[in-house]
């Protein structure tokens, strides 16, 4: 005998029409349900019971063993984009107590008929709602961005995290959970921080206005926000700061007093908790330019016209010479005693998490230093962030659509060229051989999703959707790619040339790709970064020797 079901998430796919050159996206029955949430544009999801319309907010559940497809609507301003999330679903089996796959057929129809949630009949596609939107778009997104963590605890971070958006999902859409005038009196409630964020708001009196108890109202609130009520009333707030800090000269009191805030001290640590740098820094940088040193992350600062006072560089590596930052002086990070001198000291810094290895935590005595936590393959959240600080939001989008245009362009280009042709990536050091994944780190995300390339089946075997892994020299000779892309990293070579003794091994001159003169090799700083020029320029490297 067997408990009721739990679902787990499985994976998230992004799929942007932008860079499709179909306007059909297809699948074939499969084990797993499939949740369909819609981002942007219209379409239309049909499968063999019938038609289902897509538009932005649009959240379809298709049951597990069903086919169907997405089709975009042509002629729409806005292109079709959405996720599709796949979840898998165990039992908990009573005697044992242990979780078990799902193994036959009377087992999958008591589980459809769990799926079906808010309707007694069995169906194949079930639609839902979700409010806020912007919440429901933010947990995805980042539920795609770390989806592919390995760390035990940080896997089951993702997993909670996608339990808890499940459960808001079947809560906003079951009656019996929660009145429809309930969910109306928060949404007014919402509504009604918006507009009087400047005011005294206590918890209190927001769920009096509610009509329901504070225990009840701030459960309910979080379900509906994704915030307490008190979070979401500072984020209002400091939202409308950040406007008037750009377009008055009132002092920081006053706007501090004018957005709700009765303690300027107070504001200015909410704002800085909130946007990384102070207000006065936040201000400055939106009306003037600034001497910025940021070791690494010089390709974001180009990106929105700013250019660095220094250039990071390494004692191994060197430094991102793609940028051609030539006139701009060198900064070892490598060195954790080095300093700056006197006439290149920054005003502000930016940092990545790899500041730790660096020890560069210490030039917080220098300047205010703005910590970047996103992971950098969302490199246009990097990008976005950056903006804010700088103070050059207005250059965002446009540097974002110059690229997905150059990628779909190179696409389009690539898909007749390259037909079925499979693509691998290799780094190479003295100390050994690293094969680099297809759906995450520096080289994934451009060459096979923005590019459509095919990654050799051992790129995605032996990587199960980690960054990269480490292969030995039996494992090298399996790897059949029909096109091969290689860097070399010197970091651990002891005399000049040591990392490419591989090219004089037999496992490597017999490779296919070897023979037919299919090997491209590439700059090692240029494809080991993120960010959009570095992108861009992988992007011009693949039609220069493949294209």
């Amino acid at each position: 005998m067997t408990k009721p079901w739990l679902c787990f998430l499985q994976r998230i796919q992004y799929v942007d029409y932008t860079l499709e050159t179909s306007s059909t996206y297809s699948v074939q029955q499969t084990e797993a349900h499939s949740f369909i949430i819609v981002v942007q544009g219209r379409g239309v999801l049909t499968y063999s019971e019938g038609q289902t319309k897509l538009e932005p907010g649009s959240i379809c559940l298709v049951r597990a063993d069903v086919s169907f497809s997405v089709t975009a609507d042509v002629g729409e301003e806005e292109a079709l984009t959405f996720y599709k999330m796949d979840m898998n679903s165990m039992f908990e089996d009573s005697c044992s107590g242990k979780l078990m796959p799902i193994q036959n057929n009377l087992e999958k129809q008591a589980i459809n008929r769990e799926i079906s949630l808010v309707t007694d009949n069995i169906i194949s596609v079930i639609e839902f709602t979700y409010t806020p939107w912007s919440a429901c778009v933010e947990c995805i997104e980042q539920l795609y961005r770390q989806q592919h963590v390995t760390v035990v605890h940080d896997v089951w971070d993702v997993q909670i995290q996608f339990q808890q958006w499940f459960r808001d999902v079947i809560r906003q859409n079951d009656p019996e959970l929660q009145p429809n005038h309930d969910r109306t009196s928060l949404q007014q409630s919402v509504q009604y921080i918006e507009s009087h964020y400047n005011q005294i708001l206590t918890v209190d009196e927001l769920a009096s206005r509610a009509g329901l108890s504070r225990t009840s109202y701030t459960r309910h609130f979080k379900r509906l926000t994704g915030q307490l009520p008190l979070d979401y009333v500072n984020r209002v707030r400091l939202e409308r700061s950040k406007q008037l800090l750009q377009i008055t000269d009132d002092r920081l009191h006053d706007i501090a007093s004018h957005v709700g805030f009765n303690n300027e001290y107070y504001f200015s640590r909410r704002f800085k908790q909130y946007s990384g740098v102070s207000p006065g820094v936040y201000r400055r940088h939106h009306r003037q330019e600034v001497r910025v040193f940021a070791p690494y992350l010089e390709d974001f600062l180009l990106a929105l016209g700013v250019k660095p006072i220094l250039q990071g560089s390494h004692r191994a590596w060197g430094k991102q010479r793609y940028l051609q930052l030539d006139d701009v002086p060198e900064f070892d990070v490598s060195q954790r005693d080095a300093k700056f001198q006197a006439e290149h000291i920054p005003e502000f810094i930016m940092l990545d998490m790899g500041y730790k290895t660096w020890n560069l935590d210490r030039f917080e005595q220098v300047a205010p230093v703005y910590y970047v936590h996103q992971e950098g393959e969302d490199w246009r959240a990097i990008l976005k962030s950056a903006a804010d600080v700088l103070g050059r939001n207005n250059r965002v989008q446009d540097v974002i659509e110059s690229y997905e245009d150059k990628a779909m362009e190179a696409k389009k280009h690539l898909q007749g060229r390259m037909r079925k042709e499979s693509v691998a990536f290799l780094r190479v050091s003295a100390s050994g051989i690293t094969l680099y994944g297809d759906q995450s780190g520096y080289v994934g995300p451009v060459i096979y999703r923005d590019l459509g390339l095919n990654p050799h089946e051992y790129v995605t075997q032996w990587t199960q959707h980690e960054r990269r892994v480490d292969i030995g020299l039996e494992q090298l000779s399996q790897l059949w790619a029909d096109h091969l892309l290689i860097t070399f990293d010197t970091r651990d070579s002891l005399s000049f040339g040591e990392e490419r003794q591989l090219l004089d091994r037999t496992e490597w001159r017999q490779l296919p790709a070897v023979k037919s003169g299919n090997v491209y090799e590439v700059d090692f700083l240029t494809w080991m970064n993120y960010g959009v020029i570095s992108h861009g320029n992988k992007i011009d490297d693949i039609l220069r020797f493949i294209g």
